[in-house]
């Protein structure tokens, strides 16, 4: 697949979102904004709700492909998780689908997964196709839009390449992120791999850097043309020192979801 010239970036205004923005256009992307917020010294980003079908429409109009990174990225009620996670994602791939767009990146997390028990070392041992144990409402919205990727793909011909981010942060805040940290500039190659792969059909991938501690396997991700640059380990030292080791004692280092098995649930992605 050539390069596309124009992307839609929905949530652009969001944490990942202001990163994207400035690290994807030197691979070549313009890239149309899109986030139910303003976006900051961003005149022409649209500004809607997900729900918004018309605004969606318009967005979707001339695109190459779409990075899908809007919704709630935290746990919320069901019903707030329903419009803007499920229902919402259905708007995104309803108005692509109308406007011919044939390539889209689903922003997907590693709590669709969540309740999966984290390896005992940095084996990179959990397979993408290990069974989804969502930890949360917001986990099984994701793996509901996967399966909503898949469907369009196999329905309509739009590929999709769902990514399971783990903690995209310019380090990692805590022991847990040691093994699946994502350097923003390593979500760029990833999401620029996604983009341009070619024959992705749905394919699902883990999003993080190559870290020595990783609990996950990379391959369909590298399969993509994705070559991780950055470890997670300079930053170790100082998180072990400041925090301790994991205890397999404690549910919210015992899976792979972390604070997000706990009862209740916080947010550390």
């Amino acid at each position: 697949m050539t390069a596309p010239r124009t992307v839609l970036l929905t949530g652009a205004a969001g944490g990942l979102g202001t990163l994207m923005r400035e690290l994807l256009p030197p691979y070549g992307y313009r890239l149309r904004l899109f986030d139910r917020r303003p976006v900051e010294g961003e005149p022409d980003a649209i500004t809607a709700e997900l729900a918004d079908t018309r605004a969606l429409r318009e967005a979707v109009r001339g695109v190459d492909a779409v990075i899908h990174l809007a919704g709630i990225s935290l746990e919320a009620g069901f019903e707030e998780i329903v419009r803007a996670n499920i229902e919402g994602v259905h708007h995104l791939y309803e108005a692509a689908r109308e406007a011919g767009v044939r390539r889209v990146v689903f922003a997907s997390s590693n709590h669709a997964v969540g309740f999966t028990p984290r390896p005992a070392d940095g084996s990179g041992a959990i397979p993408v196709g290990a069974p989804r144990r969502p930890d949360t409402y917001y986990g099984l919205s994701k793996g509901f839009g996967e399966d909503l990727a898949s469907l369009y793909w196999d329905r309509h011909g739009i590929e999709t390449v769902s990514v399971r981010i783990g903690s995209c942060l310019p380090e990692p805040a805590s022991v847990r992120m040691l093994s699946i940290w994502l350097s923003p500039a390593d979500c760029a190659r990833l999401l620029h791999a996604a983009l341009t792969a070619p024959d992705v059909g749905h394919t699902v991938v883990y999003g993080s850097s190559a870290n020595t501690r990783l609990w996950w396997d990379l391959s369909s991700a590298r399969a993509l043309g994705y070559d991780p640059q950055d470890d997670s380990e300079p930053y170790a030292e100082a998180l072990l020192a400041a925090q301790g080791a994991l205890d397999p004692a404690n549910p919210g280092h015992a899976h792979l979801g972390g604070t997000f098995c706990t009862d209740p649930p916080r947010w550390q992605h």
